[in-house]
């Protein structure tokens, strides 16, 4: 048993220098490098039509929300008012 162990032990301390290599391979954390972003430049045009979009999308998130908590509003008013017509019936 202790063997198989130590075996073990071994095996994994033989990785560590490779995992160490692989690490600066592989695009490992560098907090030196600052990450540089090439966007395309935006006009006056795309930008005020990448607005009205957004306004557009939500306006129509907000009435799914609207429509949402109408129906559910709606479902349970409809359980309490089923729920205290059997309540009133046990009572009398």
């Amino acid at each position: 048993m202790p063997s198989n162990s130590m075996n073990v032990i071994n095996y994994n301390r033989n990785q560590l220098p490779q995992r160490d290599r692989f690490k600066t391979v592989l695009g490992g954390y560098n907090s030196g490098r600052k990450t540089e972003y090439y966007l395309p430049k935006a006009t006056t045009k795309q930008l005020k039509e990448i607005g009205r979009r957004l306004r557009e999308e939500r306006k129509v998130r907000m009435l799914k929300v609207i429509v949402v908590t109408f129906v559910l509003l709606l479902v349970f008013y409809c359980v309490l008012v089923y729920s205290m017509d059997g309540i009133i019936e046990l009572l009398s």
